[in-house]
């Protein structure tokens, strides 16, 4: 048989697998052991099952052991324990309460600090599920009840908790970068722009939603003393001494993205003894979330591994070049082939799920385009952050119903996500119309 034809159906098996709830772990490293074998099988004509057994097994292990012995790897626990660590300490959550006192006058002032607080512990964590799960139970019930209609309160978090799939350092382009070998510090530094544009355009819709329909978000008519703002900012110094760690450390060259992890995970626990908010029970309970947390994408990242040995050893991804450049697709017509594609599934899987699952053949069509592999990573960040709160499965909008229970239905969750989602369309195209946007900052690192 073909390979390219294995592969083409070993994408199908794994789909269908997805579909029947398999985790996609052992989807993809399964289908592609087995896939592998027929491959090796038959590659002389005739059938030799032990040769194929032994070349198989090498395949599994070689990659699982490279990917896993991967220095860049060593940042993502360091991130998911930073992520604890300080919301253990409360440096995540002050961001928010800062940014509630100082917007509390605004119209929807709850609102837009659930927002602003959204970005500040995606600014730390890089998980846009932690984020919007952390926060949903801060802000959510709070803005419930005080009266802000349900679809506002809810779907402000759940889109604001999308932030930590683009704002530094975010684990989808920890993943990214690995299995595109681009560098991940570049990739940092290329989300910052649209990721304070996406922060900037939710706070822009809930604005013009209040002011539209004033009975969406009651007013605060209590006066903030400015003694008090400024004590409450001053909360917040935890949380922008570690962004500033690793978004200005990483663009003076002081540190590489795991370097930057490292320092802030040490200063997290520091700042959090230093101010009496951390206990080693809590540093213990991090640790163990941590280990569990990092396991899990792990174990996706070596299946990820694994299928991408399998793929190249198949030639699908030169064949679909071929076949897109015989058909001649303009650049503009692949970007919205690619865009489709990346929205379609991100209605049914996860961000990981989509990305390692179609990273193989993506990079070589978008490298024979000669299209920035940096500029695309924050292309397809942004498509799995919209994926995030689109029907039918938005993961962000569960996390959110799941904090609410029944108080709010999911229709009514979805039913305000429909706002937000606009600012992010309208983000992407300008992500995709003008590059210089995600380019700006890494082409000017030192």
């Amino acid at each position: 048989m073909d390979p390219s034809l294995i592969g083409l159906l070993a994408f199908l098996a794994v789909l269908l697998l997805l579909a029947v709830r398999v985790p996609i772990a052992f989807a993809l490293a399964g289908v592609a052991a087995v896939a592998s074998f027929c491959i090796f099988a038959f590659r002389t004509g005739t059938f030799m099952p032990e040769r194929a057994l032994k070349a198989t097994t090498s395949m599994v292990f070689s990659n699982s052991f490279d990917l896993i012995h991967s220095y860049d790897l060593s940042m993502i626990p360091l991130f998911v324990a930073l992520g604890h660590i300080a919301y253990r300490s409360g440096i995540t959550t002050d961001i928010y309460y800062a940014a509630r006192v100082w917007l509390s006058r605004l119209p929807g002032g709850v609102a837009m600090a659930s927002v602003v607080g959204c970005g500040g512990f995606s600014a730390i964590t890089g998980s846009s599920v932690a984020c919007a799960s952390t926060m949903g139970r801060i802000c959510t019930p709070e803005m419930l009840r005080m009266g802000y209609d349900p679809r506002l309160a809810t779907a402000s978090v759940a889109s604001g908790g999308t932030l930590g799939s683009l704002i530094p350092p975010s684990v989808l382009f920890i993943i990214y970068g690995i299995f595109t070998e681009t560098s991940i510090s570049r990739l940092f530094l290329a989300g910052v722009l649209p990721g304070i544009i996406s922060l900037l355009g939710f706070l822009l819709v809930i604005y013009i939603w209040v002011k539209r329909d004033p009975a969406a978000a009651p007013t605060d008519d209590g006066q903030v003393a400015m003694r008090d703002r400024f004590r409450a900012a001053t909360r917040a110094w935890p949380a922008l001494t570690l962004f500033a760690i690793i978004v200005g450390g990483i663009y003076g060259g002081v540190f590489t993205a795991t370097e930057a992890a490292a320092v802030c995970v040490v200063a997290a626990v520091a700042i959090g003894f230093a101010q009496r908010k951390l206990d080693f029970k809590a540093v213990w309970e991090s640790v163990l979330e941590t280990c569990i947390q990092t396991a899990s994408i792990f174990f996706i990242a070596a299946g990820a591994k694994i299928f991408v040995a399998f793929i190249a050893l198949t030639g699908l991804a030169p064949d679909l070049v071929s076949s897109v450049t015989e058909a001649q697709l303009s650049p503009f017509l692949l970007l919205v082939a690619i865009a489709l594609i990346y929205l379609l599934l991100g209605m049914f899987l996860d961000p990981i799920g989509i990305m390692v699952l179609t990273l193989p053949l993506m990079v070589p069509l978008v490298e024979s385009y000669g299209f920035d592999l940096i500029w695309f990573g924050v292309v397809v960040i942004k498509l799995l952050e919209i994926g995030l709160i689109t029907p039918p499965v938005g993961l962000n909008v569960f996390v959110i119903a799941n904090v609410v229970g029944k108080e709010v239905s999911i229709d009514r969750i979805f039913s305000g996500i429909l706002r937000f989602l606009s600012v992010d369309v309208i983000v992407l195209v300008l992500i995709i119309a003008f590059p210089i946007l995600s380019l700006l900052i890494p082409n000017t690192m030192w």
